[in-house]
């Protein structure tokens, strides 16, 4: 559970590979001026007349009298380049929410892999991987893509966690085809139920891009390209915890 960990002096790695981080990797790389994630309907609602887009999606679908939701295919260059984007999804930007004491958020998606665990390496900092999970449950996809993380990073991280190193089995056994692997999870049933199976293909493309969103006063805005670069390799610690409070 999140809140028994201390965030503070450590790099939180935000995962909803199904589908808010892949969506907000691919609209920041594809040119969004900002993504900003806020909790509730509600509070999406109050940024209406500020000239941003809307984007609200609860139980997977998108909200009614929204823009969008947080499908990929909605984040494309010719919908929202140069455009801020308020989004409110049932899982991801509420762990991001709850991540913001680290002194670093960013997030996370196998569309991004590589990138972000390059930056990784090159920071001083331990990180804690924040996995989103669906309604405070645990969730299958992004104990994948942990587990994808620590594999990469593992030689220059001291791994001390149970979730981290059960993330990690987990991932050596699926990784030949994480789709075949991902048709039993919950969320993929979920999504197939409305009939957009192509979004979960998607989102589990590997290393298509090589921007990293971060999280900088409340807004979500591609990281400089002058610090995604590998030289001095620093060692941490890595962690694996679900997002859940209770």
């Amino acid at each position: 559970m999140l809140s028994f960990y201390n965030l503070e002096g450590k790099i939180a790695v935000v995962i909803d590979i199904f589908r808010a981080s892949s969506s907000i990797c691919y609209g920041i790389h594809n040119g969004a001026k900002a993504i900003i994630p806020v909790a509730t309907v509600d509070e999406c609602l109050s940024y209406q007349d500020k000239g941003y887009l809307l984007a609200a999606e609860r139980n997977g679908a998108v909200v009614e009298g929204f823009d969008f939701g947080n499908s990929p295919f909605s984040y494309t260059v010719e919908k929202i380049k140069d455009k801020t984007i308020v989004l409110t999804t049932t899982n991801g930007t509420r762990s991001i929410e709850l991540s913001s004491k680290a002194k670093q958020v960013v997030l996370g998606s196998f569309l991004n892999l590589s990138t972000l665990c390059k930056w990784l390496i090159e920071q001083k900092e331990s990180i804690v991987l924040v996995c989103a999970g669906w309604k405070e449950n645990f969730s299958l996809e992004d104990a994948l893509f942990a587990g994808a993380v620590v594999e990469q990073v593992q030689g220059d991280f001291s791994i001390h966690d149970d979730g981290a190193i059960a993330a990690l089995d987990l991932y050596r056994y699926a990784k030949a085809d994480l789709p075949a692997y991902l048709k039993k999870s919950s969320h993929s049933e979920r999504l197939k139920k409305l009939k957009i199976e192509k979004d979960i293909e998607f989102c589990l493309k590997l290393d298509i891009l090589d921007s990293i969103p971060v999280l900088k006063d409340g807004r979500l805005i591609k990281m400089d390209q002058s610090s995604i670069q590998l030289s001095e390799i620093k060692h941490g610690s890595a962690e694996t915890v679900k997002s859940k409070t209770g």
